[in-house]
């Protein structure tokens, strides 16, 4: 008995002392993962596509202290004090004192995403282009149309007719938590997006409509393209709180306009379109006359130095040929955060563990962590503080629609292209982001392709990964061509700059343009004094200058002198 229990304890204290090394090793292993992870962040498994989510928080912008200028305190109104269970209940109750609302906002782009271009016929709008972001809109509306001015569009049953469809709330509440959900269900990928969040008050909502402000706009403008600056390069969160650095009319604690400050418009059609833009105001109004285009020049008129200085006039002769942004936007993306400048859709479809998954290898000036890698796009690249590219331009753009064909041998393919010359009088030299991007196109057809990106089946790419089915589904939805083989093609894309501007002691100085290796060195047809494009045009004008100099002081001198012998004689 003795020998039997002295075996037995020492068994056992054997067992312990096994287990124990055990749990020690096991607790190592815990610690050096822990800590490995902490120094090498492994990519994070893709619950939902999180970029989205941010477009539905508020994002309020305080009032200035004064008094509201508004003729009707909607709070007060019978009408609207409730209850609404929804949002068509509150437009209903809208229209019943704005009665030809509904009637002016049928023709607005934000209702129809239409734009019929009167020069070249094409149809263009989200409803209908192809883009080098997330591609396409049409087909993927119970996504997309979070942002758009309406409810419940889902697909192309969706009546535009029905005024009470018609989200007034978008554009004119000012509480910053109003918020617009998919109308569809997406796959698994997308199963969690806006968990969460509290339910709309529908009457205090309602009650606090006013005039649109930037937290109106920006909550679809900031995040176009699939995320926070992504798509524009010059409208992000950064500018819902801008300070005077980064744009000196949205500057908060100074002239803080907000976006229809600008855009001014009447019977809810506002001016400024990238599909038709104003580059040089050639019809100014007189002064005290309404200004109802987005330009410079509307505000500022086309000599905006002081004619009093010899720089000021140099400066105004510069208008004609040079927009204002060209040289009071120095860089884009600017105030923390970074702007997508490529984005390569080859590599999406990766998975671990059979889950879509996402990396955040940049971190932009905010310190905010950006993907560089999600399964369901592919990979990316960013940029901050980006200098613009420069080109002629006289607000005509030209897009490369679903139903045309391109030459896949010349890349990369212009997906949007811009007219203007030296030699044309409407032209100025204008800013750019120019968006390089590798995307599937069909290539039996050589055309660009729709994607069904977004739904609750085996064929949205949103989840099963598969580039076939989606084309596949995404072109016979309308009936479009598809030769069953895609690939898959370089394109670049467009962008004018016309926010973030600087102030004006920021602006551009002579030397950043007049050198050789200036800005504008990539701009062929014309002469710009400083490039040494012309060694010999230079060295006249140099030349000239001097003679000229000469010629004022020795004039100068002779009259001195002559007054001098006078004053003897």
């Amino acid at each position: 008995m003795v020998n039997f229990h002295q075996n037995s304890t020492a068994d056992t204290a054997v067992s312990l002392s096994h287990y124990l090394k055990i749990f020690l090793l096991w607790l190592g292993f815990i610690f050096a993962s822990s800590f490995a992870n902490a120094e090498h962040t492994d990519p994070k498994n893709e619950i939902g596509i999180s970029e989205y989510k941010v477009t539905a928080q508020g994002h309020a912008i305080p009032a200035k202290n004064k008094e509201s200028t508004s003729t009707t305190d909607h709070s007060k109104l019978e009408v609207l004090q409730g209850p609404f269970s929804s949002g068509p209940e509150v437009t209903r109750a809208c229209l019943k004192c704005h009665n030809t609302a509904g009637h002016q906002f049928k023709k607005n782009k934000h209702w129809t995403w239409e734009y019929k271009d009167t020069e070249t016929g094409q149809m263009l709008g989200k409803k209908n282009l192809v883009n080098t972001f997330c591609t396409n809109a049409r087909g993927n509306e119970g996504m997309c149309a979070q942002c758009h001015a309406g409810y419940g569009w889902k697909d192309d049953n969706f009546d535009f007719n029905n005024e009470e469809n018609m989200d007034c709330l978008a554009c004119h509440e000012s509480t910053g938590k109003y918020y617009k959900t998919p109308t569809t269900k997406g796959n698994k990928a997308c199963s969690v997006m806006f968990d969460g969040k509290k339910p709309i008050d529908w009457a205090a909502t309602a009650q606090s409509v006013g005039m649109p402000r930037r937290s109106n706009c920006g909550k679809c403008h900031f995040y176009g393209g699939g995320g926070d600056n992504v798509k524009h390069g010059d409208l992000s969160s950064a500018l819902f709180n801008p300070d005077k650095k980064l744009d000196v009319h949205m500057d908060t604690k100074g002239l803080n306009f907000d976006c229809v400050t600008c855009h001014v418009g009447e019977g809810h059609e506002w001016s400024g379109s990238r599909y038709d833009m104003t580059v040089g105001e050639k019809h100014l109004p007189k002064p005290g006359m309404k200004r109802d285009v987005a330009s410079c020049e509307s505000c500022h008129s086309d000599k905006p130095h002081s004619i009093k200085t010899i720089e000021g006039n140099k400066l105004n002769s510069h208008t004609k040929k040079v927009a204002c942004e060209t040289c009071h936007i120095p860089a884009f993306a600017r105030g923390g955060v970074a702007t997508k400048t490529h984005w390569d859709w080859r590599t999406m479809g990766k998975l671990k563990n059979g889950e879509g998954y996402n990396e955040e290898g940049y971190t932009q000036g905010n310190g905010e962590h950006r993907h560089t890698y999600k399964s369901i796009k592919g990979n990316f690249k960013y940029g901050e503080n980006v200098k613009p590219s420069y080109r002629w331009f006289n607000g005509k753009m030209n897009f490369l629609t679903i139903d045309q064909k391109f030459d896949p041998t010349k890349k990369p393919v212009e997906v949007n292209h811009f007219k203007g010359a030296y030699d044309d009088p409407d032209s100025r030299i204008y800013p750019f982001k120019i968006m390089q991007t590798i995307q599937p196109y069909d290539k039996g057809n050589n055309t660009l392709v729709y994607m069904e990106l977004w739904g609750d089946n085996d064929t949205s790419l949103w989840g099963n990964y598969d580039f076939g089915k989606a084309i596949k589904v995404g072109m016979g939805k309308y009936k479009l061509p598809y030769s069953g083989e895609y690939d898959f093609i370089d394109t670049v894309s467009y962008w004018p700059i016309n926010h973030m501007v600087s102030p004006k002691e920021d602006a551009l100085d002579c030397e950043e343009c007049h050198a050789k290796q200036g800005r504008l060195k990539d701009l062929e047809g014309f002469y710009m004094p400083g490039t040494g494009k012309n060694k010999w045009l230079d060295i006249i004008g140099i030349l000239l200058i001097l003679g000229t100099l000469a010629g004022v002081l020795g004039h100068g001198a002779l009259r001195i002198i002559l007054a001098r012998r006078r004053t003897k004689s």
